[in-house]
């Protein structure tokens, strides 16, 4: 008899994020199509997190698709140093357009994270460049989150995503997430400290108004800019990791749209290409780009990736790119907008949850529990009653999230609210 697919997968595929011992069978997904994945034996499930937050128009879409096949055909990767393509040009001139702030120049790379890996070196070297070694020290938010590699470990949360390189990973200053009242503050510093400790700080990395990873921890808008502010005051240069919140999430096309203060320094992924190829991208202003304009060659940003600027996944971003701005889509995130936000009402009677929160097309909500972190049982036992009814959910341990991709039809999200209200009926 032919093993399944899944008993295949289990001894040969190691998944990210997945306890090893006692993680069930996973599911063999064969097809994609709009909201739904389906599995071998025909079961849809609604994507309501949109595959780790990327599939923004749904699954297989076929101008996307389309768009792809096409640019397979012609170029479908050439190196990226010395040379050049349509795609990756046109995609710089579009994400100029409409990228939060005075933007002059692209860098890409390969995802969130090393797109925040490049950010972090283009800050570092700034200085440098200059000959300022006294801006060193870097700045980033509790509960953060950046990537996976080393450096983006660095500047994320100490916590149990990086527990066991804790003593591998280079100093930073957390800084209390930004409210309206305080000034910025660090962890056992005092006010005087801080000052001082602000003017060796070459930059400042944080995640606008939502923080992701982290447990899904929102903040207003006003306390970031007066954040942005100060740091401005102190001339720090501001990166704003818009790996997750950009392309629409949180009903603007950025993030950095809701604030005064824009970034010196940009971070996109996930949505960038529809979440149908990797990409990543760092843009930055004339500002950081004109200090590596230098005759000494050591004064180069030595950086890059050897699938920089694919020209399949540049063909991807600016399919993706053109669907976005349409007005049906544009449409369509402010009627999800809409109905997260009477759903969000709907669970304010509830007494077993917590904290419901929205911004954007996202909500999210705290399971009372004894283990209220991402290691809480709660995220298997929700996902998989929520699986039986068609639905697919992946909570940050106690907490449940929606982050379906645009397409969502009015009763298929309406199908996932009433899911998820069935399966709260069941803890006590």
């Amino acid at each position: 008899m032919q093993e399944s697919l899944s008993t295949r997968d289990k001894k040969v595929i190691w998944h990210p994020y997945t306890h090893q011992k006692y993680n069930p069978d996973p599911i063999p997904i064969v097809k994609g199509e709009g909201v739904s994945l389906i599995d071998e034996q025909g079961n849809r499930y609604i994507d309501a997190v949109s595959s780790w937050w990327v599939t923004i128009h749904g699954h297989g879409h076929p101008y996307i698709a389309e768009s792809i096949y096409r640019q397979a055909l012609e170029l479908e990767q050439v190196i990226f140093t010395g040379f050049t393509h349509r795609p990756a040009v046109e995609l710089a001139e579009k994400l100029l357009t409409i990228l939060p702030g005075n933007f002059s120049k692209i860098f890409y790379s390969d995802n969130g994270s090393t797109s925040t890996e490049v950010a972090i070196k283009m800050a570092i070297q700034y200085w440098w460049n200059q000959g300022n070694k006294k801006r060193t020290r870097i700045i980033a938010l509790k509960n953060g989150y950046h990537g996976d590699t080393f450096g983006a470990m660095s500047i994320s949360e100490r916590g149990i995503f990086t527990l066991a390189f804790r003593d591998r990973l280079f100093d930073v200053l957390f800084a209390d997430t930004p409210d309206a009242v305080k000034k910025i503050s660090f962890r056992d510093h005092s006010e005087e400290e801080t000052e001082s400790l602000l003017e060796e700080t070459a930059c400042v990395i944080y995640e606008p108004l939502l923080q992701g990873a982290g447990g899904m921890k929102m903040y207003e808008a006003e306390a970031l800019d007066h954040f942005l502010e100060q740091c401005r005051a102190h001339n720090i240069i501001c990166i704003a990791d818009e790996v997750l919140t950009g392309f629409g999430r949180t009903g603007k096309l950025f993030a950095s749209e809701y604030c005064h203060n824009k970034p010196d320094i940009i971070c996109l992924s996930k949505g960038l290409t529809g979440g149908t190829m990797a990409l990543g991208v760092t843009a930055c202003t004339d500002n950081i780009h004109d200090a590596f304009i230098h005759d000494d060659k050591l004064k180069s940003l030595f950086h890059g990736h050897s699938f920089t600027a694919n020209p399949i996944a540049c063909s991807a971003a600016l399919a993706s790119l053109e669907l976005l701005s349409a007005d049906k889509c544009l449409f369509d995130i402010q009627r999800i907008v809409k109905q997260q936000s009477a759903f969000c009402q709907e669970l304010s009677g509830l007494q077993n949850i917590k904290n419901i929160r929205q911004i954007g097309t996202i909500m999210a909500f705290d399971v009372k529990d004894a283990t209220e972190n991402y290691t809480s049982d709660i995220r298997d036992w929700f996902t998989d009653r929520a699986l039986k009814n068609g639905v697919y959910l992946r909570p940050l341990g106690n907490t449940v999230y929606i982050m379906p991709p645009y397409c969502i039809s009015y009763e298929e999200l309406k199908k996932v609210h009433a899911v998820i209200t069935d399966i709260l009926k069941e803890i006590t």
